[in-house]
């Protein structure tokens, strides 16, 4: 039995996908396919890449802290149970982040083929993606790094390509060079020449190999990232690398610390062709290419109306968005942000997010709507002190037991049962009941029925940030 275990890499704030996807809720957790986010459909195929001789465990999640409760939401939603949500500190690419995973697939006493890939691709044919990790599977569990390949059918100048040798019959063919992204004219050398392949980013090996190779090319990156490993703290399925360790660790890619040294260097590496519609959705023009068209290629999702347009997509999150006689734009909407732009130029959109950065503005972190371990709350209006938001609060849980020192807030509950903590009153509201919580008073929201507790919260006061919390308990770990 070959023992494999799912590694799900699932950092990164997709900048080129805002303002859709942003830091708080980065693109692996939307859903730009389909019903199910990137990161559930990658859990989900990664789940199904079992066999008569194939045992597979439940997924190791490489992620950060801040995204932690939306990975293990997403995963309940779709049924699946995680193994362990790898917590890093700060990014340090995913020659790190695979280091963590191999270190602890190795605690468990295994060596177990690890099947490596990010959260944010798409794939369309399910039965050929199985079949191609399968395959995978098999060469990597004889001690060979395997790497996926996508047959290309333009001259993308986006991806990596891996250069293979062409020999008939051969599921996994040796690979001969990875190369860099290359320009349009390279693009189309590497096109024509047949052997080339797109670089899909995912990779199958057992977590030994890595770790051997890692010591190979880059023994710093190994040792600083033992360091951190031997330093953690776990919490249930929450492991927490050494902070400082962590971030003193080289900032590296699995293909430049390893795969770029491998051939050649006396180490087996194959490549599998993955021909299953994979997409990298990197950039807007990406989910065009994915998503259905209509006659005249103008791609949709929401509330939308075309008239005399032409290849276009639109994204409407909360109203009506209508297009009249435009071509090749990409018009996304959400409650707080539009963005319009050429389609050819969806690249850039990363220049927008910088901008917003360089200002401090929220809009590059946060949604209106916020997602908390708890539930979630939408800033729906606001003004000279006072906000309103919607609250829900998912059945059995709680927030933290708080005061605020600059605001006082109203509750009148919508749907369901509200248990609040009061000063050293507790008091159960239910719907069109309300109640006020005075300024510096502790106090606790919490949903003890069996459907969800949904609120309107008015607040007043001189300062209403979200950083005005003093936190004396909480069930989900956060500081004050």
């Amino acid at each position: 039995m070959i023992h494999t275990t799912p590694v799900i890499l699932c950092g990164g704030s997709g900048t080129r996908l805002w303002p859709l996807s942003r830091t708080g809720f980065p693109k692996q957790f939307l859903c730009l396919t389909g019903h199910d986010s990137l990161f559930q459909q990658a859990a989900t195929r990664l789940s199904q890449l079992g066999s008569t001789d194939i045992a597979v465990a439940s997924p190791l999640i490489v992620t950060g802290e801040d995204h932690r409760f939306l990975a293990v939401e997403q995963l309940r939603e779709v049924g699946l149970a995680l193994g362990h949500a790898l917590l890093e500190p700060a990014g340090r690419n995913t020659a790190p982040a695979l280091t963590l995973a191999a270190l602890a697939a190795q605690a468990t006493g295994q060596d177990p083929v690890l099947v490596v890939t990010p959260a944010d691709q798409t794939v369309v044919n399910t039965a050929a993606f199985t079949l191609a990790m399968q395959q995978a599977i098999h060469e990597a569990a004889n001690g060979t790094i395997v790497i996926l390949g996508i047959t290309p059918d333009r001259p993308e100048t986006g991806y990596g390509y891996i250069q293979a040798e062409l020999a008939a019959g051969l599921t996994a063919l040796p690979v001969k060079r990875f190369v860099e992204k290359p320009d349009a004219a390279t693009a189309q050398s590497y096109l024509s020449a047949g052997d080339y392949v797109w670089n899909a980013g995912m990779f199958v090996l057992k977590a030994s190999i890595w770790l051997n190779a890692l010591a190979q090319f880059r023994p710093d990156i190994l040792q600083a990232t033992r360091t951190a490993w031997d330093q953690r703290r776990e919490d249930g399925h929450f492991v927490r690398p050494g902070d400082a360790a962590f971030k003193a660790i080289p900032h590296e890619s699995i293909d430049y610390a390893v795969m770029e040294h491998a051939p050649g260097a006396g180490l087996s590496i194959k490549m599998v062709p993955l021909n299953a519609g994979w997409s990298d959705l990197g950039a807007w023009d990406a989910v065009w290419n994915v998503l259905p068209k209509d006659a005249t290629g103008n791609a949709h999702v929401g509330d939308v109306l075309f008239t005399d347009s032409r290849n276009t997509l639109v994204h409407a999150t909360s109203r009506l968005v209508s297009l009249v006689g435009v071509d090749d734009l990409i018009v996304i909407e959400t409650p707080d942000a539009v963005l319009v732009a050429d389609r050819t130029r969806s690249q850039d959109v990363k220049h927008i997010v910088k901008a917003l950065a360089d200002q401090g503005r929220e809009e590059q972190i946060l949604h209106r709507k916020v997602h908390r371990p708890w539930g979630w709350y939408d800033s729906i209006d606001e003004g000279g002190r006072f906000k309103v938001k919607r609250i829900q609060v998912k059945p059995g849980a709680s927030l933290s037991l708080q005061k605020h020192h600059h605001r006082a807030e109203h509750w009148i509950v919508v749907t369901g049962t509200a248990e609040i903590t009061n000063g050293d009153k507790v008091l159960m509201l239910t719907e069109n009941q309300s109640t006020y919580i005075p300024l510096g008073e502790v106090h606790r929201l919490a949903n003890p029925g069996t459907i969800p507790l949904e609120i309107i919260e008015v607040q007043s006061g001189s300062y209403l940030g979200e950083d005005d919390i003093v936190r004396f308990e909480d069930h989900y770990g956060r500081k004050t």
